[in-house]
């Protein structure tokens, strides 16, 4: 949806046509009295005019907000155009006769109404350069707070189990104890009744014996026996051995409650602590922010001056070389502060240099015909490793730490999109797919693109990923061309060259938004518009260049290119 004039904020980066009919150029200027846009011819037929040539022209955006338009309500012929400053209400110029407001001082409202539009961009401002921000630092660091209680909760989740885990298995093995005692018990009163058992079986047998003895005595064969026998001891019936019941033991059940088993599980406490109020940053802090928001403004406005006044050159003229040591061949550049870069071949060494050649630092990497290094606004220098599968940061103390890590897939290409948003993009692959995923500064994953809308995959192997000024992604994929997306993910144009094969390699953007790419094939650099429209072989074999690997363009509009036969960089002007 496109803005108002009014609703567009006074630095955004717009245009517009020019008011005088029949001109279509872009507006430049703005006439305060007439309260119209104009070009810079325009503006200079403007005041040589007689009737407007003491109009105040100035600066579109320095312009005075027009009035709207506004019917008095007392007089309805009549627009209103004052301020009484004792009423405070906007009245007409024939109101200032009436008895309500004799007397009064008026003030011009159109300068009251531009002082509150000034009073609206401040706030804006603030708001944009303090508030929000701020607001959104909160909100991310809310985010880590949620995190951070959730890792928290699992540990203590995690201790409950391995608690309660324990306490079964002292449970299992008090119960193992306990039926052990009680088997024993069983056993001993067991015997105990087998034993009296048998002394009533010998005691039976003995009575049967008995019985049978007497029966032999009642038919004797004479008296005598008979009465020998009466007489004999053997004879006395013997008491019946005494037997004890047994005594069974009982089991007394000890009636636990929730709370005593919550007790062998440990406890959970909230300390009983204030909870800090976070941090936020003070205006003075934000102002500073803001002036630095603005410098980054108005370096952005003197690139969209820039862009209204540089064009391709006719041709393309060779500025300087430089030799890069303790590399064999130039597969990606980049560019840092204070006249230094980092220069990566194709057999893993990662260089910096300075621009008299002196090697500053050299580390081995995983890294081979990819754009896998870049560097921060902090003039950090970070780094892929697609074997370890992480993304390495190395601060100016030449500290390596870990930074990223990034799963399952390996990452190819990287890039910090320090003119946009400070946002990381990286290319990576996995099982012969590509996708780029964007991180924001801290390392934190924001977005991932894989997919065009009809579902069909984008990348393959995304080896070389560049940023446009319109917010294009910008992927050199070697087996698909040169791939390039909207910053929302949607597919926009896709690039394969101008002959029967195409395998681009190092890709830039310059300050026109046009694309500029390394072919393999054709061991040229192409230039294209932001569209994707191919505008011409800006580098072939006529300017010495033999296999173009690496591109970039710095501050300066110039660029530099790397190749792969040669460990020397050449740094050309094709802008004028």
């Amino acid at each position: 949806m496109a803005l108002s004039e009014s609703q567009i904020p006074p630095n955004a980066q717009h245009y517009l046509v020019c008011g005088t009919e029949d001109c279509e150029r872009n507006c430049q200027f703005y006439c305060n009295d007439c309260h119209q846009p104009m070009c810079e011819q325009c503006r200079d037929e403007h005041q040589k005019n007689k009737k407007t040539k003491n109009h105040e022209v100035v600066p579109y955006k320095q312009r005075k907000r027009p009035l709207p338009v506004e019917k008095c309500k007392i007089h309805p012929t009549r627009h209103i155009e004052l301020l009484c400053e004792e009423c405070q209400i906007p009245i007409c110029s024939k109101c200032t006769g009436t008895k309500e407001h004799r007397g009064h001082a008026f003030t011009d409202l159109e300068l009251v109404f531009a002082e509150k539009c000034s009073l609206c961009h401040i706030e804006i401002t603030k708001i944009r350069s303090y508030f929000e921000p701020t607001s959104q630092d909160l909100k991310k660091e809310i985010a880590g707070d949620v995190t951070e209680i959730k890792k928290i909760m699992e540990g203590i989740r995690s201790s409950i189990k391995t608690e309660a885990e324990a306490v079964k298995k002292l449970v299992d093995a008090v119960t193992s104890d306990k039926i052990e005692q009680a088997n024993k018990i069983e056993q001993s009163l067991l015997q105990t009744l087998n034993r009296q058992n048998q002394e009533i079986d010998y005691y039976i047998n003995y009575l049967n014996d008995l019985i049978k003895t007497y029966y032999g005595y009642l038919s004797p064969s004479n008296i005598e026996q008979l009465t020998f026998a009466l007489k004999s001891e053997n004879l006395i019936i013997r008491p019946i051995p005494e037997t004890s019941k047994p005594v069974p033991p009982a089991f007394t059940a000890v009636q636990y409650r929730k709370e005593d088993v919550a007790k062998l599980l440990g406890r959970i406490t909230v300390p009983n602590t204030k909870p800090e109020n976070r941090k936020i940053k003070p205006m003075e802090t934000a102002s500073t922010q803001m002036k630095l928001t603005e410098k980054q403004r108005k370096q952005d406005r003197e690139k969209s001056d820039m862009k209204q006044t540089l064009s391709l050159s006719s041709s393309v003229t060779k500025v300087r070389e430089y030799t890069v040591p303790g590399v064999g061949s130039v597969y990606h550049i980049s560019l840092g502060k204070s006249g230094r870069l980092w220069v990566s071949d194709s057999g893993g060494n990662l260089v910096q240099t300075d621009l008299q050649g002196n090697q500053l630092q050299k580390i081995r990497t995983s890294g081979r015909s990819e754009g896998y290094h870049t560097v921060t606004q902090d003039r950090d220098m970070i780094y892929t490793d697609k074997d370890n599968k992480v993304i390495n940061r190395i601060t100016p103390d030449n500290t390596i730490t870990e930074f990223i890590k990034t799963g399952d897939w390996e990452p190819l290409s990287i890039l910090h999109s320090s003119h946009i948003n400070g946002d990381i993009l990286v290319g990576m692959r996995k099982d012969g797919k590509g996708k780029v995923t964007r991180y924001n500064k801290t390392g934190t994953e924001i977005q991932n693109i894989q997919r065009d809308n009809k579902g069909q995959v984008l990348y393959s192997t995304p080896h070389y990923i560049t940023e446009n000024m319109n917010g294009d992604v910008c992927v050199s994929d070697y087996n698909n061309g040169v791939v390039v997306v909207d910053k929302s993910g949607q597919h926009r144009f896709s690039y394969t060259g101008q002959g029967s094969g195409f395998r681009p390699y190092g890709i830039c953007t310059d300050v026109l938004g046009n694309i500029l790419v390394c072919d393999r094939i054709s061991n040229t650099v192409d230039l294209l518009d932001q569209d994707g429209q191919f505008l011409s072989l800006l580098l072939t074999s006529q300017q010495g260049v033999k296999r173009p690997r690496s591109v970039c363009v710095d501050d300066e509009n110039n660029l530099w290119v790397g190749q792969g036969n040669t460990n020397t960089v050449t740094v050309y002007k094709y802008l004028q």
